[in-house]
């Protein structure tokens, strides 16, 4: 495989879910025991360098040959939870999001379609097997939805600003919220309800019951993780220190509660303000 550059790729925002060992297969628990010990792991931008050094060959490889063995490791309570990377699943998965963000000539160009449809077989052979596979991670590129920061409080916000360093993945500032599943599922059924109260059916409520169905796939005692990911590479330390989204989507929320639609209004137009900011630098040259 190519060798990929040590860059920092900044692009990408995350929501993962860690699980406690016992909530996995007896196979499994002793591999991520041992593989928790390790002294270093690598990080999201290492794994996101190897997707797209796998796309470099001709033709591509858009999805991994093997799934990985990697994985994010927190102690919670001193309970070791894991989140495998599963970048094999994820990969299948994106392939299906891929067609309704390009058009279909640049597509065809990064992945011809001789390589999509055994992709596409490879995966239905692979779900026959695996029916009730999931990934712990779900990825969004350049943006946080809405709905991931209706979980969170912004008391559990994590703001690192680093060393300065923006070219350095280990002096790159972090954003992150974690909070506990109970919580999270707690903070869905309350925006739901909240939501469908004050508004028709709409992107964010859909976005919010798919998030909510995912969570329920999990033990009950995981960890929820927000990590705005490789924006920060992309975004000024005055823009990351003043962002608030999680206070002002549940002070949006409160609003719509109290029935106070200018309050609502207010909150929502400061976020798209803010994403909308982050998401040109999407086309910036």
């Amino acid at each position: 495989m190519p060798k990929v550059p040590s860059l920092c790729v900044p692009y990408a925002s995350y929501l993962r879910v860690y699980e406690p060992l016992a909530a996995f297969p007896e196979s499994e628990r002793g591999h991520w025991a041992r593989y928790a010990e390790r002294p270093e792991h690598p990080s999201y931008q290492v794994e996101l360098r190897r997707s797209l050094g796998d796309l470099l060959p001709m033709p591509p490889v858009p999805v991994p040959v093997h799934e990985s063995a990697d994985a994010f490791v927190a102690h919670v309570d001193g309970v070791l939870c894991v989140c495998p990377w599963r970048t094999r699943l994820r990969g299948w998965q994106a392939l299906g999001d891929l067609a309704e963000e390009l058009p279909l000539p640049v597509l065809d160009a990064v992945l011809p379609p001789v390589v999509r449809r055994q992709a596409s077989a490879d995966y239905e052979e692979w779900r026959e097997r695996n029916p009730d596979a999931r990934p712990w991670i779900r990825t969004s590129t350049w943006h946080v939805p809405l709905s991931w920061f209706v979980l969170v409080s912004d008391e559990e916000r994590q703001y690192d600003k680093g060393a300065g360093d923006a070219a350095s993945e280990a002096a790159a500032p972090m954003l992150r919220y974690r909070t506990p599943m109970v919580q999270a599922r707690r903070r869905v059924a309350r925006g739901l309800k909240a939501l469908r109260d004050a508004m028709d059916e709409g992107p964010l409520i859909e976005g919010l019951v798919d998030v909510g169905r995912w969570l329920e796939e999990f033990h009950p005692r995981s960890l929820v993780e927000l990590d705005y990911g490789g924006l920060v590479h992309a975004l000024p330390a005055d823009h990351l220190d003043a962002d608030h989204s999680a206070a002002d989507v549940a002070e949006g929320i409160e609003a719509l509660k109290n029935g106070d639609g200018a309050g609502a209004g207010e909150a929502y137009a400061r976020l798209m303000e803010r994403w909308r900011a982050v998401r040109e630098r999407q086309f910036a040259s």
